[in-house]
């Protein structure tokens, strides 16, 4: 079975700064916001912005641009980030520990409700108000606690095998910051982040406009 794919994940992408572009302006006392002005901020067409907006079913007003408020709300919304959601981070390494402490997913109501290891000196540990549990300890945990969400962090040699466990355990959505595809069952969200390739364009752009 072929897994699902989401649509419009480049505009997607996108939406994140144009919050924060419009929360800016929100916090000077603008009412309105055009579409120009944000394009202009992150140095992008103004159609693109129009059109990426649009996605979230706002519409603006001619020579006003998009009610400030309403906007925040309408790209909240699409996001998801105007509900609350919970997750576990597993592999609680130096990546993960830092993951643990990034106050800006609690600002868009993504809360680790709880880590895992592996590594004895780390468990029982709270870190950044996060305890960390054995991974022997998921399935009474993640009953107690109830998430379905997982942020992997894990070293790459053993990133299938966890995932593995975690997944027979419920999990239907994994964060994956190991540079390993998952080979993971149809129904199981899985978004992959490569610091690799982020890395490997900062790279060749310095390379290129760096003088």
């Amino acid at each position: 079975m072929k897994r699902h794919k989401l649509l419009n994940v480049p505009s997607i992408r996108r939406l994140p700064s144009y919050l924060q572009v419009v929360k800016g302006a929100a916090e000077e006392g603008r009412e309105y916001i055009s579409g120009t002005y944000i394009a202009q901020e992150l140095e992008l067409e103004a159609i693109q912005v129009r059109k990426d907006l649009a996605l979230t079913g706002i519409m603006g007003k001619p020579r006003l641009g998009y009610p400030v408020q309403e906007l925040i709300h309408a790209i909240e919304r699409f996001l998801r980030w105007d509900i609350d959601q919970f997750a576990c981070l597993v592999g609680a390494g130096n990546l993960g520990q830092a993951l643990l402490g990034y106050q800006e997913l609690k600002r868009h109501k993504l809360h680790i409700a709880a880590a895992f290891d592996v590594d004895p000196s780390k468990i029982g540990k709270m870190v950044h108000g996060t305890r960390i549990h054995s991974l022997s300890e998921f399935a009474a945990v993640k009953e107690q606690e109830g998430f379905e969400m997982a942020i992997l962090t894990v070293p790459p040699e053993v990133a299938q095998e966890v995932a593995e466990i975690i997944v027979d355990h419920g999990i239907k959505g994994i964060w994956n910051f190991t540079n390993v595809k998952l080979k993971l069952p149809s129904h199981v969200v899985v978004q992959q982040e490569d610091l690799s390739s982020g890395y490997a364009v900062l790279s060749l752009k310095m390379a290129k406009f760096a003088r």
